[in-house]
């Protein structure tokens, strides 16, 4: 029973940092990335962050230099350190994984952490 619990999200001022975690249990099979997306009032949920499972990385163009993804293993973690905060970053975000099971990829999700950022 794979589960992903987010957490960390809170709110802060325009400029200050916050750091997501993403704790991980039940997975069984190979993780081809995990990921953070994030999802505002009225938009679309976007990719903010993603790690690969050979530790590559790719960020939205949005956060690039501001925010960084990383994980530790032992832990079966996975972070967002969130640095330089703007308004435009107040969203919901949700930790994502995506598992290589026997039948083919599969999507999982946390239930997603609240950051508002104050101007």
């Amino acid at each position: 029973q794979v589960q992903l619990v987010d957490s960390g999200g809170g709110l802060v001022q325009a400029g200050g940092s916050l750091r997501l975690s993403c704790a991980t249990s039940g997975i069984n099979f190979r993780v081809a990335s995990m990921g953070w997306y994030r999802q505002a009032p009225g938009k679309q949920r976007e990719l903010v962050a993603r790690i690969t499972s050979d530790g590559s990385t790719n960020y939205a163009d949005s956060v690039k230099g501001r925010f960084t993804i990383s994980r530790d293993n032992a832990k079966n973690t996975v972070y967002l350190q969130m640095n330089s905060l703007n308004p435009e970053d107040t969203a919901v975000y949700y930790c994502n994984a995506v598992i290589i099971t026997s039948l083919g990829p599969k999507n999982y999700w946390g239930q997603g952490t609240q950051v508002t950022v104050s101007s």
